[in-house]
């Protein structure tokens, strides 16, 4: 009985290697282990448990980067560069825009102060990355991607004690700056991205963005003309402003026409980059709902108390462990569902082969 308790214990220990090593190893390890234990031993000595357990992470980890240095992982991760970088570069066109055109809708002396040097690099930054990327210059790409993150860490993380709400709201931008610079990172052939998308589906990527930038400036542009002396009738729908409603919908229309053009791109790519790409956006959408919805209460108390109130170490923890802790969860559960579509085909493949009437 003893020897049978024994092995049971092992087994559970073994359960900490990868499957694929268990099938081959499992019974001759079991064997050894149960070997060279002392007579009437009931239990692993706490050596061999920490050795098996050891052992067993680290045989993990060696598959686990085995399955992210595929070639549809290299696929999804040179796709995302581009895509993010496009995005990027379309949000810092819109703030360098809102600093530049001259809004009518808004009373003298209310109107933008005029761009800085950051704006104008934000711009210049990200419009060399998607260069980059395009003329198949992957490693500046990715420099360029890293030396954004690093700037908007020195220029914006000071402000965390004076202004912690304007970093949080800065978060997502941030994430999606971080995934643009590491999915250029990942070593892919050269201007992998465009012979991925083709002519069609970059051509979507590209202009989709700089269609909702001209609509969102013409909406700028056209509000309603401000008057303290006659009323003003005009409907606002998200920050959209129009002085019909027919107006109003037009510009939501073109806005959703463009995003579709974008989710469509992606979505017609092959179903193993398409998934692996949503999981590489995943981050960014968990955080900006953890912003939305967890930190709702303490933003609207920053702003009513009319100073800043300091996020705890947990509030920070949370914000900094949602976006990898959504991304280690998606490429897991991207991996069991591909691994179970692997075995069903097998399964499906051996009853085709097997002969009628057995």
């Amino acid at each position: 009985m003893s020897s049978d308790d024994l092995e049971r214990r092992y087994r559970r220990l073994l359960a900490v290697y990868p499957w694929e090593h268990r099938r081959a190893y499992e019974d001759e390890m079991l064997t050894v282990l149960v070997a060279g234990a002392r007579p009437g031993q009931r239990r692993p000595a706490a050596g061999d448990a920490l050795n098996l357990v050891g052992a067993g992470l680290r045989a993990r980890l060696r598959v686990s980067a085995r399955g992210f240095t595929g070639s549809t992982w290299a696929d999804a991760a040179a796709v995302t560069g581009l895509l993010v970088g496009v995005v990027l570069l379309a949000i810092a066109s819109k703030a360098l825009l809102n600093q530049l055109v001259r809004v009518p809708s808004l009373p003298p002396g209310f109107g933008p102060g005029g761009p800085d040097l950051v704006d104008w690099l934000h711009v210049a930054g990200w419009a060399g990355v998607c260069a980059a990327v395009l003329v198949g210059w992957r490693w500046v790409a990715a420099g360029l991607a890293w030396a954004g993150v690093l700037g908007w860490g020195a220029l914006v993380a000071p402000q965390t004690s004076d202004n912690p709400t304007y970093v949080v709201d800065m978060l997502p931008q941030l994430t999606l700056a971080v995934v643009a610079a590491a999915a250029l990172t990942v070593p892919a052939p050269r201007r992998r991205a465009i012979a991925l998308l083709g002519v069609r589906r970059l051509l979507a990527l590209v202009l989709a963005p700089t269609a909702m930038v001209a609509l969102l400036v013409m909406n700028r542009v056209g509000s309603p003309t401000f008057s303290f002396v006659d009323g003003v009738s005009y409907l606002v729908f998200y920050g959209l402003e129009a002085s019909s409603e027919l107006v109003l919908w037009l510009y939501v229309a073109g806005l959703a026409a463009a995003a579709a053009a974008m989710v469509i791109a992606v979505a017609t790519l092959i179903p193993e980059v398409r998934r692996r790409i949503v999981v590489m956006l995943l981050p960014v959408a968990a955080l900006a709902l953890v912003i939305d919805r967890a930190l709702a209460g303490w933003v609207t108390s920053t702003v009513n108390m009319g100073h800043a109130i300091p996020l705890v170490p947990a509030q920070w923890a949370m914000l900094l462990l949602v976006p990898p802790v959504t991304f280690l969860a998606g490429a897991l559960l991207v991996r069991r569902r591909e691994e179970t579509m692997r075995m069903v085909a097998l399964g499906r493949a051996a009853d085709r082969e097997q002969p009628v009437g057995q």
